[in-house]
């Protein structure tokens, strides 16, 4: 076979490959195939577009939102109680300093008539020969006179001198009270927003539509009547609770419409003449705590590590409580939550 010599030197014969600017208009077309059918194949935002998370996904977010209004409202809960301890002391400090303020004024008006009559009567410093005196006896009673007052306003001074310490004091632990006052109403209005964002979005449709279809709680619930054994005032408490079935979760509510946790077992015990504060971790020292095995109607159970959750158990391992956000008061077994412990409040 003939062979040639191309330019480049190489030969070229039957089998030589084309030159390349009669290949390029092919391969460009095969592309552009390729490409179209990419195109076409591919729906039109797939790329950009982040993946819907399922409704599982979306019941444990929400879950999750509860857990963070619960524990933000028993925090908030527990501000309140330190402003109402904060708002006494701060009461009692100013009332400490109006009383300080008045005696440092009353000593003050003393002993300046003490200095003006001092003043007056030229004190022990005044000169008056004992032996020049017309009436000796009478010398002596003005010289006593003028020396008990020279003693008397000594001790109306170092009098004043305490009086102005105390009115130091008295201004200052009003002033370091008001701060803490004014510090935790800071914190409240912080927490009171946040809690409000939560409970907004946990509340929108595609969270309720997530709860709903999940199954998960939030369900409708039903009031269950159950007998309560004893006759004391934690029986009488449990019955008042249980009888608050379907009333509204309301974070903060301590009745009569709705309750949170802490409201729920704070009214309870209001109604039988026990006074406990509006906050679960206040609650959880102010009685004796017992075992599981001890537990009977009307004590306190109490949940999770941070105790952010509380009921007062019926007996048969049931309790009553204010759930959650969307929820009402209802019946629940102790089992669903983590336990943390109990307290007996009465017997």
């Amino acid at each position: 076979m003939k062979r040639t010599l191309n330019r480049g030197g190489k030969t070229a014969g039957k089998h030589a490959r084309p030159p390349e600017r009669t290949r390029r208009p092919h391969r460009l077309g095969v592309v552009s195939v390729t490409i179209a059918a990419l195109l076409f194949a591919i729906p039109v935002g797939s790329a950009s577009a982040d993946p819907k998370p399922s409704l599982n996904d979306m019941a444990k977010q929400v879950e999750k939102l509860h857990t963070e209004i619960e524990t933000l409202t028993e925090q908030y809960n527990g501000q309140r109680e330190r402003l109402k301890t904060a708002k006494k002391s701060s009461d009692a400090a100013q009332k400490t300093l109006a009383t300080s303020e008045a005696d440092l004024a009353a000593k003050r008006a003393k002993a300046v008539m003490l200095a003006q009559n001092a003043y007056i009567t030229g004190g022990m410093g005044k000169a008056l020969a004992f032996a020049g005196a017309e009436d000796p006896d009478a010398f002596l009673d003005q010289a006593a006179t003028t020396y008990a007052l020279e003693q008397q306003q000594g001790e109306e001074i170092n009098q004043l001198t305490k009086a102005m310490d105390a009115a130091t004091r008295a201004r200052a632990g009003a002033q370091t009270r008001i701060d803490e006052v004014q510090k935790i109403v800071t914190d409240l209005e912080s927490k009171r927003d946040k809690i409000t964002k939560l409970v907004t979005k946990v509340e929108s449709n595609l969270f309720r539509r997530a709860l709903g279809e999940a199954g998960r709680p939030g369900t409708r619930a039903v009031r269950v009547n159950l007998p309560i054994v004893g006759s004391g005032k934690a029986a009488q408490a449990a019955r008042w609770a249980l009888a608050q079935q379907l009333k509204p979760y309301v974070w903060g509510a301590e009745g009569p419409s709705s309750f949170d946790c802490s409201g729920l077992v704070m009214a309870a015990y209001q109604r039988v003449g026990i006074s406990l504060p509006h906050y679960t971790g206040d609650q959880w020292t102010a009685g004796r705590h017992i075992s599981r095995s001890e537990l009977r109607p009307g004590d306190l159970v109490f949940f999770y590590s941070d105790l952010h959750h509380v009921g007062i158990y019926l007996g048969g391992g049931m309790m009553v409580h204010a759930p959650q956000t969307g929820d009402v008061v209802r019946i629940a077994s102790i089992e669903r939550r983590p336990f943390a412990g109990a307290v007996r409040i009465a017997d």
